[in-house]
C-alpha cells in the first residue's frame, strides 16, 4: 500500500493541481500546541463536502473537549448547491469565515487577498512530493489539500457477474459501450428481475448538478488536452480537441438511463437521486461518481458498498483506460480573522491531519486517501480507494484539470450548455462553440 501511494502521487505531481488549508504553531506529539491560553475562542468553518459534514461535527466536538473554550461552528454547502456562490456572497455580507474552502490556481488567484500564508504550519512538512503545486505562489503556500480523490465510472459488481459481465476486459470505448449494451439487453429482458427486483437502467446521470458534466465529464476530454491544471489556468484558448469523445460519453449516459426517451429529463437529476436513490439501492448498474459516495452508500446497504468499482471514463482518440484522480478542495484559512481565532483555525486543522485520532478520522471516517505522509498504520480500507490505487499503480489514471478553468465556466457555461443538449434546444456543435468562445472572453 505505502509503493501504491507513493506512486499515486508521483503521478499526481506530474500533472494535477494541488492546493490546501490550515493550522498552527505550537507542539505536542500529535503536532498541536497543549491546550489553548485563550478562552471562549469561536472558529466558523464554511465547507462544501456534505459527505463529511456529520463526521467533521464529531470530529470539531473531539476538538472542542481536547480544547476548552473553543467552539467550532461548521457550515456545509455543496453536493447540489454551488459552494463558490455561496463563498463569495459571504464575503460580500460581510461574514467571512475563518476556515474556508479553495480549489485550484483559479481560486488561488480569485481569492489571494483573502488567504493566509501557511507555509510555516507544521503539516507542510509532511505533503506528498508535488501535491502543493497548486496553491503554491511564491514559495508561499495557501491551502492543505482535502485528500487525494479518483472518479469514473462507479459500478456494481454483483450486477455485472449475475449479468456475465467480466469487468476486467473494459479497457476502451467500444468495450464499454458492448458491456452497457449487453447489461440493457439483460435489463429489458428481465433477466436479472429475481435477484435485482429494482434494477430498471444500467445507468443514471445527474445532469442537474453541473458540477457532474461542467467539470467531471468535461475533464477526461480537456485534461488530455491541456495535460495539467497549471496549463489550464494558463490556457487562453481551447480547441475542444476530444469534443466528440466527450459527445460519446454524454450520449451513453443518457442512451442507457431511464430517461432515454426524454433526455431533457436528466435536467432533474441530482446528486442524492443518483446515488442514494440510484446505486445505492440498486435501481441503476453504473454512476458517474468518486470514492466519496462510498459512505453514503455503506450507510444505505452495506453489501451494496462493498462491492462498488471502478471502471475508466474512456475518451476515444485520447487514453482510454484509465480514471482521473487529483485534489477536490483545499482547506484554507482567512487571513482577515481575528488572531485568535486564526490560531485555533490553523491549530484544528493540524490537528485534524496530525493527530493520531485526527488520522483515525481522516481515513476511516472520512474514507479519504491521505495527502501527507504519517500514515503507514492507517491504510485505505473501502473498495472504492482501493480501486484508485489500483488504478494508479498500474499508471491508469489522468489528471484533474478543471480547478483550472475560468471561474464558473465548468458550472455556468459548460454544464447549462450540456443541459440545453439534453433538452433538445442547442446542438452538440453549438453547445462546443459557444463554449469555446466563453472560455477565451473569460481569459
Amino acid at each position: 500500500m505505502k509503493k501504491l501511494s507513493t506512486l499515486l502521487v508521483m503521478v499526481l505531481a506530474l500533472s494535477v493541481s494541488m492546493f490546501a488549508s490550515s493550522n498552527k504553531e505550537g507542539k505536542s506529539e500529535s503536532g498541536m500546541a497543549a491546550k489553548p491560553e485563550s478562552k471562549n475562542v469561536e472558529v466558523n468553518i464554511f465547507q462544501f463536502k456534505v459527505e463529511i459534514a456529520q463526521e467533521l461535527e464529531a470530529a470539531a466536538k473531539m476538538y472542542e473537549a481536547e480544547n476548552p473554550g473553543v467552539k467550532i461552528v461548521i457550515e456545509t454547502v455543496g453536493g447540489g448547491d454551488d459552494y463558490g456562490a455561496a463563498l463569495r456572497a459571504k464575503n460580500a455580507s460581510g461574514n467571512m469565515p475563518d476556515i474556508y474552502n479553495i480549489g485550484g490556481p483559479q481560486d488561488v488567484k480569485d481569492w489571494m487577498n483573502k488567504l493566509e500564508d501557511l507555509s510555516d504550519q507544521p503539516w507542510v512538512n509532511l505533503a506528498m512530493d508535488g501535491i502543493l503545486s497548486g496553491v503554491t505562489v511564491d514559495n508561499k503556500i495557501y491551502g492543505l489539500p482535502f485528500n487525494m480523490e479518483g472518479y469514473g465510472f462507479a459500478y456494481n459488481k454483483r450486477i455485472f457477474k449475475a449479468a456475465g459481465i467480466d469487468a476486467s476486459k473494459i479497457v476502451d470505448y467500444a468495450s464499454l459501450e458492448k458491456a452497457v449494451m449487453q447489461l440493457d439487453s439483460k435489463i429489458k429482458s428481465g433477466a436479472l428481475s429475481k435477484e435485482f427486483p429494482l434494477l430498471k437502467a444500467v445507468f443514471e446521470y445527474a445532469a442537474k448538478e453541473t458540477w457532474v458534466t461542467g467539470l467531471h465529464t468535461s475533464n477526461v476530454a480537456l485534461s488530455q488536452e491541456l495535460g495539467n491544471v497549471i496549463a489550464a489556468a494558463d490556457a487562453k484558448t481551447i480547441d475542444f480537441k476530444y469534443a466528440s469523445g466527450l459527445k460519446k460519453l454524454i450520449d451513453l449516459q443518457a442512451n442507457y438511463s431511464e430517461s432515454a426517451g426524454n433526455k431533457g429529463l436528466l435536467n432533474a437529476v441530482d446528486y442524492s437521486t443518483q446515488v442514494d436513490t440510484g446505486l445505492g439501492i440498486e435501481r441503476v448498474a453504473i454512476i458517474q461518481q468518486g470514492n466519496w459516495i462510498y459512505g453514503g452508500i455503506n450507510n444505505i446497504d452495506p453489501e451494496v458498498a462493498a462491492n462498488l468499482d471502478f471502471l475508466p471514463m474512456p475518451v476515444v482518440g485520447a487514453k482510454e483506460d484509465s480514471i482521473p484522480v487529483g485534489v477536490p478542495m483545499h482547506w484554507s484559512v482567512n487571513k482577515d480573522a481575528p488572531a485568535d481565532d486564526k490560531a485555533e483555525a490553523k491549530k484544528f486543522i493540524n490537528w485534524l491531519y496530525t493527530s493520531d485520532r485526527g488520522k483515525e478520522i481522516v481515513v476511516n471516517k472520512f474514507f479519504f486517501i491521505p495527502p501527507l505522509k504519517g500514515y503507514e498504520k492507517y491504510q485505505v480500507a473501502d473498495p472504492l480507494g482501493q480501486a484508485i490505487l489500483r488504478f494508479a499503480s498500474n499508471g491508469k489514471i489522468i489528471p484533474w484539470v478543471f480547478m483550472g478553468y475560468p471561474s464558473g465556466w465548468g458550472m455556468d457555461i459548460l454544464g447549462v450548455k450540456i443541459q440545453a443538449y439534453y433538452a433538445g434546444t442547442m446542438s452538440w456543435d453549438q453547445a462546443i462553440s459557444e463554449a469555446k468562445a466563453e472560455w477565451e472572453a473569460a481569459r
